[in-house]
């Protein structure tokens, strides 16, 4: 489409459908594409292009130099279990908020489901953790999809959906990123350039067992990366949740030699799906889809790997909750970062938007737009509610955060500007008695307004 004709399609359609609403105005005439990239268990702090030198990542890179990246994306936790992906994913899915959402998805609209209402044609490739009623509803088109939480990368149990049924189920033997990578090829060679469509790729990697081709693993020397700042050799007190199965993965005390291991295989773990990533975007190029193509790359959650002694996602900690979150596409800036606070799930109301599309009914998400595009005065939201288990309950804004472990009876607050490693808990510090105090009023309000179930009963307690 000549560019010209794009510029006056942009300006001339909203003075001709003054009544039409935001949400439903797209930048050009014809919706964009949505390809959306999504890793497991990968920290926010692993991509080389925001800072980590010991990754290597050149195709996260190139869309954090063409898009929007954000540097305070969360995820809020989870409520019932230690499977923290299983309800990221169904917020991201349907923009619902952690007490509302329903696991298993059942009955629950999503954003997929309403891009193909008005024409889209959707396909995922991957991992999908909310069971299969759920998958075989919200892409009834599907290739090489793993119905399950974690798996071994090299023998990755696999479907394919047709019809809205679940069928071919085999093995792969194959690197799964690789497996996952050929079916969203397959998908976006079969598209018509006339026509939008929604691709949702959602790999096993870099969750354990960090298993990465020979290739990228000889390029890891555990002893030449260094340590998180905030590694210990074990956590200073019980969290509640010390024996989950993500903390059993190396022994207490961890040492320096162990959890270096660990990162050495998490990194290439990274760096080859990175490489499948490539293989994604160098196609779309190839078909002439890229400029008229949404592209997002984001991780279900966050992870510990030796950070404040721990090993999993199962804590509040930011190396947990934050995860990694970058949109490219049409109409967007270029090379932005933004420390604008937001969660995961407010891309469902986001990617609506973008495509022209109304978002889910029921969900509660944030529209990101004016902070993709750039536009002056934009902001995310004002703070964020943490939640894991009845164990541990966190609100933080854009400085301060409190930690609530209400079995115990134990608070921490950290300064994130000035500690964002979250190293120095001023919470029996007497100068910051009314940050605290704020912060308590903000965390009850917070929970009250979310549903959670606890507040429910420890306001009845007191």
């Amino acid at each position: 489409m000549p560019a010209l004709f794009r510029v006056l399609v942009l300006f001339l359609v909203p003075s001709l459908l003054p009544g039409l609403h935001a949400s439903s105005a797209t930048p050009s005439a014809r919706r964009p594409s949505v390809v959306f990239l999504f890793s497991d268990d990968q920290r926010a702090d692993t991509i080389h292009a925001l800072g980590n030198r010991h990754v290597r990542t050149p195709n996260i890179d190139r869309l954090v130099q063409e898009g929007v990246a954000f540097r305070e994306a969360h995820i809020p936790g989870s409520p019932k279990h230690g499977a923290v992906c299983q309800p990221s994913r169904a917020m991201l899915m349907s923009g619902r908020s952690i007490f509302r959402v329903r696991e298993d998805l059942k009955d629950t609209p999503t954003w997929p489901e309403q891009f193909r209402k008005v024409g889209y044609r959707t396909f995922m490739a991957g991992k999908w953790h909310n069971g299969e009623a759920s998958a075989t509803r919200v892409f009834p088109e599907a290739g090489a999809v793993f119905l399950g939480g974690m798996t071994d990368p090299f023998a990755v149990g696999v479907a394919d959906i047709e019809g809205g049924k679940a069928v071919r189920r085999r093995k792969e033997g194959r690197f799964a990123a690789e497996v996952f990578a050929d079916a969203a090829l397959g998908f976006l060679r079969r598209q018509s350039a006339a026509e939008p469509f929604c691709l949702y790729v959602a790999f096993t990697t870099p969750h354990d067992p960090r298993t990465a081709p020979e290739e990228f693993r000889r390029r890891q020397d555990p002893a030449r990366l260094p340590l998180p700042s905030n590694f210990l050799p074990r956590h200073p007190f019980d969290n509640g949740e010390l024996e989950v199965r993500d903390e059993k993965l190396l022994p207490w005390p961890r040492t320096p030699g162990a959890v270096r291991g660990e990162i050495a295989d998490y990194h290439a773990s990274i760096e080859a799906t990175d490489f499948q990533i490539g293989r994604v975007l160098t196609e779309l190029d190839r078909l002439g889809f890229a400029d008229d193509t949404v592209v997002v790359f984001a991780a279900d959650n966050g992870l510990a790997l030796g950070s404040h002694g721990l090993m999993g996602k199962q804590n509040l900690y930011e190396h947990s909750l934050r995860v990694p979150l970058v949109v490219r596409g049409p109409g967007l800036a270029l090379n932005r970062h933004t420390d604008a606070l937001c969660y995961l799930s407010d891309l469902a109301p986001t990617l609506c938007r973008l495509a022209g599309v109304e978002a889910p009914e029921g969900h509660e998400g944030v529209d990101l737009v004016p902070l993709l595009r750039g536009e002056p005065g934009a902001k995310g939201r004002d703070q964020l509610l943490g939640a894991y288990r009845e164990f541990q309950r966190s609100v933080r804004d854009a400085r301060w955060k409190r930690i609530e472990y209400p079995k115990i009876g134990r608070v921490q607050l950290f300064d994130l500007k000035s500690d964002p490693d979250e190293r120095h808990d001023l919470s029996d510090q007497p100068a910051h008695a009314a940050t605290l105090r704020r912060l308590e009023e903000a965390l009850r309000k917070e929970r009250k307004a979310l549903g959670d179930p606890m507040a429910t009963g420890e306001a009845e307690k007191r």
